[in-house]
C-alpha cells in the first residue's frame, strides 16, 4: 500500500476541503426565484408605515396574548395584517434590503411593518410545519386566520437578539391545511432586512433541513470555539513552559479573541443600549485581532521576521478597532466598514504571506498561506451576507474557515514538533557517535594507562626486592664470604649466617604472597617457616592469635617490614633470652591491633642495656608502618615486645 507523508497528507487535506466547499454551499437555500420542484411557499407581501407608538403597541399585544392564552382574544384594530385586497402583491423571495452605507438609520424615519401572507396547502393529513432559514429583523411573529380573527401562534420577541443566527421553526398545529398564515416583520424603514424564503410543508421533511441548518448555523460556531478554547489553554501552557517560542502565545491569543468573536452563542445581550453597543463592538472588532493573531502566527514560520509588515499590521487593526469604538462617528454604520477595512488587511496581509511562502519553499508555511485564502474568500462572503450584497439565505462561514486555518495551524506545530524531536533525535545520534569514539578512545588510553602501571609497579617491586636483599641477605652473604676467605669465622658461624640467609630469602618470598590484607595468614606463613628452626633450637612456640580486621594498606611492602620485625624479635630470644617458651599474642583493639612476642628468658634492664643497631632498626620499621613498637623487660622475668599497628592509616600511600 501506497505510504503518504504528513506534508502530502496535509495539502490532500486542504484541496478536499477547497474541493467540498461549493458542494457544502450547494446544500443551502440558493438566493433565486421559484423554479420547478421548489416546494418553498407562495409569498404576498403587504407593508404598513408604523411609528414607534405603534411598535410598542403591537409588542405589548402581543405579551397580551402570551399572558391569556390570546385563543379568544383579537389583536387590536391597526395591528393586524392589511384587509384590503390590493395592498397585497406577490413578492419574490428571499427578500432583502443591502445596508444603506455608512448612514446609521434611527427612529426618526419610523417603522415599517412587513406582512407575509403564505397559505398551507390543503389535502394533506401529515403534520405541517413553517421554516425560515434566515431573518434578519427585529422580533417576528406568526399569526393564524380564525374565524374569531386573527390569532398569535408565534411571538418571537424573548429571542429578536439571537434571531439572526437562529432559523425560524414553527410546528403547526393540529389539521393545519387550508389555513392562511401571516408572519409579521417590523423592521425600521429603510434599513437594511433580509428575509429567506418560506418553508411551508410536512413537518417530516422541513425538520431535517430546519436541524441541519442550527447545527450548521449554531453548532458549528459552537464546536469551532469551545475547541480553540480547549487548544488555547493548552497553548498557553506550552507557552509558560517555553517563553521563547511566540507561536503557542500567538495561537492562544487567537482563541482568545475568537471566543469574543462568537460570545453571543453563550451569553445573553447586555439589557441596556451602550452595554449592547460595547458588545457588538467587542464581537465584531475581535474577527480583526482574529485575523492579525492568524497572520503573525504564520509570519512566525519565516526564515526571518519581517517586522515592518507585523508593525503594519498590528497598527492597521488597531487603529480600526479605535475607530469603531461606539464613542464617536455614532452617526455611520460602522458594521460593513470595519469588516471591509479588515477584509482587504486580510487579503494584503495573506498575499504577502503567500509571497512569503513561495519564496521560502517551506511546505507548512505554504498550506497555511492556502489556509488564510480560504478564509479571506470565506470571509468576503460572509461580508457580502452581511451587508445584503448577495447569498442572503446563506449563514456565515467563518467557522468553516477557522476550522482550516485552526487545522493548517495544527499541521504546521505538529511538523515543527516534530521536525525537532528529530532533529534532537539526529544530535543524540551523533552525540552517541562522538561518546562511543571517545569512549574507545578512553578505554585504550585506559589500557595502555593500567599497563604503566603494572610496568610501573613491577619495576617499583623489583627495585624493592633488590634493595631487601642487597641490604640483608647480600650484605649479609659478603660479610661471611669476606670471613670466611680471612678464616675469621668458624665453621658453626658459617651455617648460621646461612640460616639466617635462608630465613631472610624466605620473609621476601612470603611478603610478596597474596595475604588479602589479613595480618592473621601472614603470621600464620611465617609460622610455617620458623616453627621448624625455634623447635630446633629449643623453644616451644604457643600461638595465642585471634582474629583481627583486614588492614587495608597492608602491602608487600609493608608486609615484609612486619616479617622483619617478627624474625628479629623471634631471633632475640633464640641467640639472647635463653628461654624455654615463646608466645605469639595478637589482639584487636578498636582503632588499633597489637602483636606480642613473649618469653620467659633472663630478661635484660631496660636503664642499663645500650640500644644497638638492631633495636633502632625495629624503631624505624615500625615507625614506617605508621605504628608503635614496646619493650618491656625486667632481669630474671622474661621480656615482651609489642608491636601496635593502625587498623585505618590516614595519610599514607
Amino acid at each position: 500500500m501506497l505510504e503518504l507523508g504528513p506534508r502530502l497528507r496535509g495539502w490532500l487535506l486542504l484541496l478536499w476541503i477547497a474541493a467540498a466547499l461549493p458542494a457544502f454551499a450547494q446544500r443551502l437555500p440558493q438566493p433565486s426565484t421559484r423554479a420547478p420542484g421548489d416546494d418553498s411557499a407562495r409569498v404576498d407581501l403587504a407593508v404598513s408605515a408604523w411609528s414607534r407608538a405603534d411598535l410598542e403597541s403591537w409588542w405589548a399585544a402581543l405579551r397580551q396574548h402570551g399572558i391569556t392564552g390570546g385563543d379568544h382574544l383579537p389583536l387590536p384594530p391597526g395591528l393586524v395584517p392589511p384587509e384590503d385586497a390590493t395592498a397585497w402583491r406577490p413578492v419574490a423571495m428571499p427578500d432583502v434590503r443591502a445596508r444603506p452605507g455608512a448612514a446609521m438609520v434611527t427612529d426618526t424615519r419610523g417603522y415599517e411593518m412587513r406582512w407575509y401572507r403564505v397559505y398551507v396547502p390543503p389535502g394533506s393529513d401529515e403534520p405541517q410545519a413553517l421554516y425560515l432559514p434566515r431573518l434578519v429583523t427585529l422580533s417576528a411573529a406568526v399569526l393564524v386566520r380564525t374565524e374569531q380573527g386573527w390569532q398569535v401562534l408565534l411571538d418571537n420577541q424573548n429571542a429578536e437578539r439571537e434571531q439572526w443566527v437562529q432559523p425560524l421553526w414553527l410546528p403547526l398545529p393540529g389539521n393545519a391545511t387550508g389555513l392562511e398564515l401571516v408572519v409579521a416583520l417590523p423592521v425600521p424603514a429603510g434599513s437594511y432586512h433580509a428575509v429567506s424564503r418560506i418553508w411551508v410543508g410536512p413537518r417530516d421533511s422541513l425538520e431535517k433541513r430546519w436541524l441541519w441548518r442550527v447545527r450548521a448555523q449554531t453548532g458549528l460556531p459552537q464546536a469551532v470555539s469551545l475547541t480553540l478554547v480547549v487548544l488555547g489553554v493548552f497553548a498557553v501552557m506550552l507557552w509558560v513552559r517555553r517563553p521563547d517560542e511566540a507561536i503557542y502565545g500567538l495561537f492562544a491569543l487567537g482563541a482568545a479573541a475568537w471566543l469574543v468573536r462568537n460570545l453571543h452563542y453563550y451569553v445573553s445581550l447586555p439589557a441596556s443600549q451602550a452595554g449592547q453597543d460595547w458588545f457588538w463592538w467587542a464581537t465584531h472588532a475581535s474577527m480583526g485581532w482574529v485575523m492579525l493573531t492568524a497572520l503573525l502566527f504564520v509570519l512566525r514560520f519565516t526564515e526571518k521576521r519581517v517586522v515592518w509588515l507585523e508593525r503594519s499590521l498590528i497598527g492597521s487593526v488597531l487603529l480600526v478597532s479605535v475607530v469603531s469604538m461606539p464613542m464617536w462617528l455614532r452617526q455611520l454604520d460602522m458594521v460593513v466598514l470595519q469588516y471591509g477595512v479588515t477584509a482587504a488587511i486580510a487579503g494584503l496581509g495573506t498575499a504577502w504571506v503567500g509571497w512569503l511562502a513561495w519564496k521560502s519553499r517551506c511546505t507548512e508555511m505554504r498550506i497555511m498561506a492556502l489556509a488564510l485564502a480560504i478564509g479571506v474568500v470565506l470571509g468576503a462572503h460572509d461580508l457580502a451576507v452581511l451587508a445584503g450584497w448577495a447569498w442572503p439565505e446563506h449563514f456565515f462561514l467563518m467557522p468553516v474557515a477557522t476550522l482550516v486555518v485552526m487545522l493548517s495551524f495544527l499541521h504546521a506545530i505538529q511538523r515543527r514538533y516534530v521536525g525537532t524531536v528529530e532533529q534532537v533525535q539526529a544530535q543524540n545520534s551523533q552525540l552517541q557517535e562522538d561518546l562511543d569514539e571517545q569512549i574507545s578512545v578512553l578505554q585504550v588510553q585506559n589500557a595502555q594507562l593500567r599497563e604503566a602501571e603494572r610496568q610501573q609497579a613491577l619495576l617499583l617491586e623489583r627495585q624493592r626486592i633488590m634493595a631487601d636483599m642487597h641490604d640483608g641477605l647480600g650484605s649479609s652473604l659478603l660479610s661471611a664470604l669476606v670471613a670466611v676467605e680471612q678464616g675469621n669465622m668458624s665453621h658453626e658461624k658459617v651455617v648460621e649466617v646461612l640460616r639466617e640467609c635462608v630465613d631472610d630469602l624466605r620473609l621476601v618470598i612470603d611478603s610478596l604472597e597474596p595475604v588479602g590484607h589479613d595480618l592473621v595468614s601472614l603470621l600464620a606463613t611465617m609460622r610455617y617457616r620458623l616453627g621448624k628452626r625455634l623447635q630446633t633450637g629449643g623453644l616451644k612456640l604457643e600461638w595465642d592469635v585471634q582474629d583481627l580486621p583486614p588492614l587495608a594498606w597492608l602491602e608487600p611492602p609493608d608486609a615484609l617490614h612486619v616479617l622483619r620485625l617478627m624474625q628479629e624479635a623471634l631471633n632475640n630470644v633464640l641467640k639472647h633470652a635463653g628461654a624455654s617458651r615463646v608466645r605469639l599474642v595478637t589482639r584487636h583493639h578498636g582503632s588499633y591491633v597489637e602483636i606480642r612476642v613473649e618469653d620467659d628468658g633472663a630478661g635484660f634492664d631496660l636503664q642499663t642495656i645500650q640500644h644497638g643497631r638492631g633495636l633502632k632498626s625495629q624503631i624505624k620499621r615500625a615507625q614506617r608502618l605508621g605504628g608503635k613498637l614496646r619493650i618491656d623487660s625486667s632481669p630474671g622475668m622474661g621480656t615482651r615486645l609489642s608491636l601496635r599497628l593502625p587498623v585505618e592509616r590516614r595519610g599514607q600511600a
